[in-house]
């Protein structure tokens, strides 16, 4: 294994210029992830400067066996933390051959609300709590709980320190630093209420560019796990019962909201999200119905109420945004396993540019 090890680490820049580049996309669920590697000349810095490239979207839920190629366009470029030196990760989006969008290419359509020139004035900043469960290989249990059973109530575990609340801290922080030196703003991370769960928080990013960032700490993730043996869940509602769900909050100013008077601007746009409730329901992700109680930090799915430091709210505005009348809120009802491409452009689309 030492020799593996070792092959693994090799730094190719002693004997060459050519870099790998790791191609991602989102496959036919909408939410896994896909990617392959290709050999570069040189580094590269742009991804303007990466050639197109194609795979089989028969094989992944996204074309017929008859018609099965499918183009990934390069979209943003990340440090490569597996591969290091000057080895990268490529965010790609999808396309047919005539250069149409396929159905679960939701970059594309995020990318037109982000470069309207009205989103573009007020500069949209999102910071994204991400949620996940981690559980245990083969039996699709959380990390740390007994098998066929249950560990003691939640209490203890949010932000919990010892080996009999905290599972799964190596993966935790070895998924941060990597994410680091890929060049994403992560801003932090901790233990959640359920133990086995955790968060990580992406941002602050603008625009188009939170969504790309989300996706490759996904990335990321998926591959350590993968290395640990560990399972990766996104699902909102993981174990049944009086156990907390996954969710991925998503935080959000506009540049209006920021300056003086910004609190009655914030104001404005929580009540047009109120107005399209059921519509940003419906693109918030799936299962989220078993998460949205009305229980455990949410409002239900069917009710839309916000307030100042209320997290059983669907939006939540802090005491110092408050205090300061100006700053930013937190959309609390995207479900874990949500695409950040959708929500982000959504509610940006909503407070910006909707007239109700």
């Amino acid at each position: 294994m030492s020799l593996l090890s070792d092959l693994i680490n090799l730094n190719l820049s002693d004997t060459t210029e050519k870099i790998i580049a790791e191609y991602i996309w989102i496959g036919g669920s909408g939410l896994d992830l896909r990617s392959k590697a290709r050999t570069l000349p040189g580094p590269v810095s742009d991804p303007s400067e990466l050639p197109k490239w194609n795979y089989d979207g028969s094989s992944t839920g996204q074309a017929s066996g008859e018609d099965s190629e499918v183009i990934i366009y390069p979209q943003a470029i990340f440090k490569d933390p597996f591969r290091r030196g000057n080895h990268i990760l490529v965010m790609c989006d999808a396309y047919t051959p005539a250069g149409e969008p396929i159905p679960t290419n939701k970059r594309h359509n995020a990318a037109k609300i982000f470069s309207h020139a009205d989103v573009v004035a007020e500069e949209p900043w999102y910071g994204i709590e991400q949620e996940y469960t981690l559980l245990q290989k083969d039996i699709s249990w959380p990390l740390g709980w007994p098998v066929g059973g249950f560990p003691g109530p939640q209490g203890p575990y949010y932000c919990g320190v010892g080996a009999e609340k905290a599972f799964g801290r190596d993966i935790v922080d070895a998924h941060y630093k990597a994410c680091l030196y890929a060049g994403i703003n992560i801003s932090g991370i901790n233990g959640e209420v359920m133990p086995g769960q955790w968060e990580f928080q992406v941002g602050p990013a603008v625009g188009i560019s939170a969504g790309d960032e989300l996706w490759v700490a996904r990335y990321i993730l998926e591959r350590i796990t993968e290395v640990a043996g560990v399972v990766l869940s996104f699902d909102p509602k993981p174990i049944k019962g009086d156990w907390n769900g996954a969710g991925a909050h998503t935080n959000y100013s506009t540049k209006t909201m920021r300056e003086d008077g910004g609190y009655e601007v914030i104001k404005s746009a929580i009540e047009k999200l109120g107005k399209r409730h059921k519509e940003h329901i419906a693109a918030y992700g799936e299962g989220n119905e078993r998460r949205l109680t009305g229980r455990h930090e949410t409002a239900d799915i069917n009710t839309f109420l916000w307030g100042v430091a209320n997290r059983g709210a669907s939006v939540r505005v802090g005491r110092d945004t408050e205090k300061a009348g100006k700053g930013y809120f937190e959309d609390r009802r995207p479900a874990s396993n949500m695409d950040p491409y959708v929500v982000t452009s959504m509610i940006a689309d909503t407070t910006i540019l909707w007239k109700p």
